[in-house]
């Protein structure tokens, strides 16, 4: 386990110390970091402190300090793990060979693209959730988001410590213009479109972290297949504190669903006006947002068919998810692969499995997604209701792909436009559901107490009570 030097201005365990022109380059990228913080970051809670976990070495899920700190004090630093002896490349024309300390110079242009696109998610989910923590539903989750935000802050030093280690003058300037463009933001939109969409509730943050930070996971496994391996052991470790991302999420809509079956239980009714009114979240709502933010994280991979992607596989640049358990021959020059498509009705069709790799993709993130749902719903069905949420049709509401000019329910029927609007509302969140989960949206600041639509987390913290003061409002 490499040790992280805390001594340095910016925490590190990749000898920043000795390379004096990159520490510079870095040094100067700082105080625009430090002002994007401050004017886009979380709202609110500069004088709080917060209960965080920082690495201190590269096994954070078994060593890591934790205790308050203010956020703007949090030292991000840049971590990359160990590096594996004698690692060759998993895949693509040059498999078997070993792993690149350096860029090609052939593959400048590709491999800074997917760094910048990688790099660019991690401001923009920040700037997303930058205004919940004035209706946080309690000081524990008020902790999470802090927790996800500046571990976010960190990954954007990760990618831009690879920008300026590797690509000079364009990786700095790309290392800046992450600062310059925002969520959302009509003449500097961010890169992706799921991450200029708004975060405007708790519920809506709890199923970003689930379905839009799973969605990082797989791109970050898949980059941590790279052939050049700087970026491999940065997404490596990126990984292992995106973990705690999902658990947010995964435990977020859980409790979620706990406390709308103990609402529907205490008032006798599951008619979602009655769940309302009780001040709970009635499922079909829970529904909705779950298709909401599962389908355009479904965008993010792309097109089922890219050349794009089959360019940087074949160079080495990006695996597979798992790439090295995959039973096959890790070239892909004759197979096919089996992808839905729309054309004349929904059918397979056998496609080169280089074109195919983001629908392969794809698969294993749905695969992986419906475990989650499969938890929320023992929840509901333990609690003695018959209702079951559902990832929807993986054509349903989809604006990139295959599926961009059709309209698919979420029971995967072709309909027309006229049929997909009159029950639009019936499948995604409306202007409606937004307004009423808005109501409920009031702050718990007590510690221990949660809000009337959320039920208390099974356990806290690094060992800490329920009740435990995870944020300090004043300093101590």
């Amino acid at each position: 386990m490499t040790t992280i030097d805390y001594n340095h201005r910016i925490p590190n365990n990749v000898d920043l110390a000795d390379d004096r022109k990159l520490t510079r380059a870095l040094e100067s990228w700082m105080p625009s970091f430090e002002s994007w913080w401050r004017e886009m970051g979380p709202q609110g809670f500069e004088a709080a402190d917060v209960y965080l976990r920082t690495a201190v070495n590269t096994n954070i899920h078994r060593e890591s300090a934790w205790g308050h700190a203010k956020l703007t004090d949090y030292r991000w630093g840049i971590f990359l793990t160990d590096p594996e002896p004698d690692r060759v490349i998993s895949h693509g024309e040059f498999k078997g060979q070993p792993v690149w300390q350096d860029v090609p110079g052939e593959f400048r242009n590709p491999l800074r693209r997917l760094i910048v696109i990688q790099g660019d998610t991690e401001p923009a989910s920040v700037e997303q959730q930058r205004h919940l923590g004035a209706t946080a539903p309690s000081i524990y989750d008020l902790r999470g988001l802090f927790q996800v935000n500046v571990e976010e802050g960190r990954h954007l030093w990760a990618m831009v410590y690879l920008l300026d280690r590797f690509f000079g003058r364009d990786g700095r300037e790309e290392a800046q213009a992450m600062l310059e463009r925002h969520s959302g933001d009509p003449d500097r939109p961010r890169i992706l479109g799921a991450f200029n969409e708004p975060t405007p509730d708790w519920l809506a943050f709890f199923m970003f972290t689930y379905f839009t930070d799973r969605d990082g996971k797989f791109q970050l496994a898949s980059l941590a297949e790279s052939a050049f391996d700087p970026l491999s052991r940065t997404c490596h470790f990126m990984l292992r504190e995106e973990a705690h991302h999902m658990f947010i999420g995964t435990t977020g809509v859980e409790r979620v669903v706990q406390r709308t079956c103990e609402v529907m239980r205490e008032i006798g009714s599951e008619h979602p006006e009655d769940v309302r009114a009780a001040g709970a979240i009635d499922l079909p709502t829970v529904q909705r947002y779950l298709n909401f933010h599962y389908t355009v994280s479904l965008d993010l991979f792309g097109a089922e068919l890219s050349s794009n992607a089959a360019t940087y596989f074949s160079a080495g640049l990006k695996g597979r998810f798992r790439e090295t358990t995959i039973d096959d021959d890790h070239v892909l020059t004759d197979a096919l692969y089996p992808v839905l498509t729309p054309n004349g009705g929904l059918a397979e069709k056998e496609e080169p499995a280089l074109q195919a790799l983001n629908a392969a993709l794809q698969d294993a993130y749905i695969e992986d997604c419906a475990k989650g749902v499969k938890k929320w719903n023992r929840a509901i069905e333990t609690a003695g209701f018959d209702f079951e949420l559902t990832l929807p049709h993986r054509g349903f509401n989809r604006h990139v792909g295959h599926f961009t000019d059709v309209h698919v329910t979420p029971d995967g029927q072709l309909v027309d436009e006229a049929a997909w609007e009159a029950r639009r509302d019936e499948w995604l969140p409306s202007e409606a559901d937004f307004a009423f989960v808005k109501t409920l949206m009031v702050p718990v600041a007590e510690p221990g107490k949660m809000a009337g639509w959320i039920a208390p987390p099974a356990t806290g913290i690094n060992g800490q009570p329920v009740d435990y003061e995870y944020v300090r409002m004043t300093a101590a």
